[in-house]
């Protein structure tokens, strides 16, 4: 059982990540500005549902794996002191990128199809810059606990 668990939770992760790579160069790459906004009002709406119920199966499948190994008492203990640092550090990666998430989620779906403000402009690009940034280092610490364990 912990096998499908965690080979869900590593297809969720790479739904996560690798759609986020894609969005993120594709608004560095297509430079026609009228073909990128084409390309986001269509793709957009799809792919934000899509991310947010693999966003979720991540979270779930997470807490699964984070109980399941008890790395809760590690948490709790501080002991080992390298594991408690990198389990603290993913975990405030985690909830951050869940909060950029809702930030630029709330923003797209609100202005789907409309002029965005400057500050919800700002607020859209900076959070999805975010996402993508810490999409690298969730999977970095990732890696990291996956060899300390």
């Amino acid at each position: 059982m912990i096998d499908i668990i965690l080979y869900i939770h590593i297809l969720a992760a790479t739904v996560w990540v690798g759609g986020s790579i894609f969005l993120f160069f594709l608004g560095i790459f297509l430079r026609d500005k009228e073909a990128q906004k084409q390309v986001y009002l269509h793709i957009g709406p799809l792919y934000g549902y899509l991310e947010s119920v693999w966003l979720t199966i991540l979270i779930i499948t997470g807490l699964y794996l984070f109980y399941h190994f008890s790395l809760d008492n590690i948490l709790a203990t501080g002991m080992p002191q390298k594991l408690a640092s990198e389990l603290t550090i993913k975990l405030f990666l985690v909830a951050f990128i869940t909060i950029a998430t809702i930030v630029h989620m709330y923003i797209a779906f609100k202005t789907h199809g409309k002029e965005r403000t400057k500050l919800q402009l700002f607020l859209s690009r900076s959070s999805s810059m975010a996402i993508f940034f810490l999409n690298l280092l969730i999977l970095w610490f990732a890696i990291q606990i996956r060899s300390s364990l």
